[in-house]
């Protein structure tokens, strides 16, 4: 074991970590720490939990301790994947420069910008930032980022894996060269390898751990349940969060859907659960990781990019609701239990269709967990209720009503068959030619069952039976009214002069005061008549 004062750190950092209430050193924060001090690049590889965060924000302290910023141009850079981890570097940083002269800000999206720029132009020593928010306040011309002296990657696998790279790339080119880069990361895949040689200048690799181990304090159970039905782990998931051992718990969801839809079920079975994920507002975020810290809020359920690289202390259970697509993730997961030396236990729900997902997760950690059991739950009988469609059932309705039987099958009582199908059914009429059907008249039914509706029906007969009977009698061809004899005479002959002859004009009867002269003619009624033989 290394304690602090061995690693190089002055008084004044000394008693800021002493103030925390650790006194031994993780081996990440014993490696790094010295390195870092000494001004060199550090390369670390080290899952989340093995104290990475202090291990680069000490040094850090350490070294801006003396200097001044000055307005726009930070001395110090610290990019988080995530605004929940951010914000997580920034209560660190808060607590280990407690006793000098150094300020920072928080720049990440979901809160105001106009806070952030007022910061900016004051002069901040360290910027804590999420690679979106920080380039855009650089393109508004609100930051410069050459005076920047040691540039932090935290997480950046987790960077890879969320499209961050392109970012990372280009804000490293905004630094100045002779900067001093400490690069932490849990996995090192070939991008990342990539990354690290173009920008590092002659790292020391610290590995603290063999990437994706899981720690010997976790306990990892697994739940097979016989359906993949949502409700029957629905069921599953509320059976092991009433555990009695259950202090607290996170549980993971692969989408952000999932996420909402499992939350809301645990409250309306009166669990104290809230969601976590990136769709929500940042404050509500804050607000409801706060109260997890707090132990206002007994269960999160989240999503792995809300989740991921938190240092949330004591959590007592881990729940996989869904296995993992990527094996790296259930490490990860599982991680944020078990923390500085504390026991803690995960538990991982297992359906049919989990198979080669599970083959994954088995392979890399290379321990088989304890298979647990849920006694007293059917699982064969639990089901969730298909969704109807209103449209769907609609239309059922109307085509019972037309026929006059109800949906399950039975005849309707006389009265109402005639009330409510005044015409034959649809499949009775279809089997007449050139009769239309309700569908291929669209707007025309009213008219076809007023000439149908004096039809006489038999009331001892089924309804179908009784199709034939208005069908013999019904015309070869629907009878269409016309459109102008729907309209007054005049406007109908007003429309229509252009193509039909007009009537020979009436002749003045005696004493009704009509002139009678050429003005009245028509002009096509003055032209000269050929007589033909």
């Amino acid at each position: 074991m290394t304690e602090f004062s061995q690693l190089g750190l002055s008084p004044t950092t000394l008693q800021a970590v002493a103030d925390t209430g650790y006194t031994t050193a993780t081996p990440i924060q014993a490696a790094a720490i010295p390195v870092a001090l000494a001004g060199r690049d550090v390369l670390g590889i080290a899952q989340t939990g093995t104290g990475k965060t202090a291990a680069f924000t000490l040094p850090m302290v350490d070294r801006l301790s003396s200097g001044r910023a000055r307005a726009r141009m930070p001395r110090a850079l610290v990019l988080a994947p995530t605004r929940e981890l951010a914000d997580q570097v920034a209560e660190s940083f808060a607590k280990y420069a407690k006793g000098t002269k150094l300020n920072w800000a928080l720049l990440i999206g979901g809160v105001s910008m106009g806070d952030q720029v007022a910061l900016l132009n004051k002069g901040v020593d360290v910027l804590i930032a999420t690679p979106g928010r920080l380039l855009d306040l650089f393109e508004r011309g609100k930051i410069l980022l050459t005076g920047v002296e040691i540039m932090v990657v935290d997480e950046a696998d987790r960077m890879l894996d969320m499209g961050f790279i392109p970012d990372i790339e280009r804000i490293f080119k905004l630094t100045p060269p002779r900067r001093q880069t400490l690069f932490f990361s849990a996995t090192m895949p070939p991008e990342i390898t990539r990354l690290t040689t173009q920008f590092l200048k002659d790292p020391t690799r610290i590995e603290a751990s063999r990437p994706a181990m899981t720690a010997d304090t976790i306990t990892q159970y697994i739940v097979r349940i016989p359906s993949s039905d949502p409700k029957a782990k629905r069921t599953a998931l509320r059976t092991l969060v009433s555990r009695d051992d259950v202090k607290n718990g996170i549980v993971f969801c692969n989408r952000k859907s999932e996420v909402d839809i499992v939350a809301k079920s645990l409250k309306r079975h009166g669990f104290d659960a809230a969601p976590i994920h990136g769709d929500l507002d940042q404050s509500l975020r804050m607000k409801t990781l706060a109260d997890f810290r707090s132990g206002a809020l007994k269960i999160l359920v989240a999503s792995d990019v809300a989740a991921r690289g938190l240092d949330i202390p004591d959590v007592s259970h881990v729940f996989n609701y869904d296995v993992s697509h990527h094996a790296d993730d259930y490490v990860h997961r599982i991680g944020r239990t078990g923390r500085a030396g504390k026991l803690g236990q995960a538990f991982m729900i297992v359906t049919p269709a989990d198979d080669r997902s599970l083959d994954k997760v088995l392979k890399l950690i290379k321990k088989d967990p304890v298979e647990l059991p849920l006694d007293g739950i059917d699982f064969a009988a639990i089901k969730d209720q298909p969704r109807r469609d209103d449209r769907t059932d609609k239309g059922r309705r109307g085509r019972a009503d037309r026929s006059g039987r109800s949906r399950v099958g039975e005849a309707l009582p006389v009265e109402t068959a005639e009330a409510a199908a005044p015409g034959p059914t649809v499949d009775a009429v279809e089997a007449v030619p050139g009769v239309e059907t309700p569908a291929e008249s669209g707007s025309r039914p009213a008219r076809r069952s007023r000439s149908r509706r004096s039809t006489p029906r038999e009331a001892e007969a089924p309804v179908l039976a009784e199709a034939p009977a208005p069908i013999a009698e019904a015309p070869a061809a629907p009878v269409r009214v016309a459109e102008d004899e729907r309209r007054p005479a005049r406007e109908s002959r007003s429309r229509n002069a252009d193509r039909r002859p007009s009537p020979a004009p009436e002749a003045p009867r005696p004493g009704d005061g009509r002139p009678f002269g050429e003005a009245e003619i028509p002009a096509f009624l003055r032209r000269p008549v050929t007589a033909r033989n």
